[in-house]
């Protein structure tokens, strides 16, 4: 079985990047006509500052009466998300993924934004590869 690096995931990738001023209105409005579950904010200088996701936007917005027309993601987003180079392979994506409790994961190299994998990136045997790891170690 051969387990993909990131870089074959991405590499065809044009992130979806929005500045952290952009309201969480035009967020979810991206995030539905692309057919995404999250976006990578960017800070003036094009670097991750957060990421905005389907979830924040139930949390953090809907559920606390925020206007999305006029809440900016900078206030309702993920700041410093947790992220990965694209030299590592899906499983050490899906283990990150599956430690922290998130389905998205910004992929850096040098600071710089290559792209985002989700959970449904991944093929069934590397999910299953997961569970056969996740399983040896919950044994010991």
């Amino acid at each position: 079985m051969s387990i993909r690096h990131l870089h074959e995931i991405v590499r065809r990738q044009t992130p979806v990047t929005l500045p952290a001023s952009a309201t969480v209105q035009h967020a979810c409005r991206l995030m539905r006509d692309r057919r995404i579950g999250a976006v990578l904010v960017t800070d003036g200088q094009d670097h991750l500052a957060g990421l905005f996701t389907g979830r924040d936007a139930v949390a953090r917005v809907l559920s606390e009466a925020l206007d999305p027309a006029i809440t900016r993601l900078a206030a309702v987003m993920t700041a410093n998300p947790d992220t990965i180079p694209p030299s590592a392979n899906a499983l050490e994506a899906l283990h990150m993924m599956q430690d922290g409790g998130y389905r998205h994961l910004p992929v850096l190299h040098n600071g710089q934004i290559v792209g985002i994998v989700s959970k449904g990136d991944f093929n069934g045997q590397e999910a299953s590869q997961l569970d056969i790891e996740t399983g040896f170690w919950e044994i010991l």
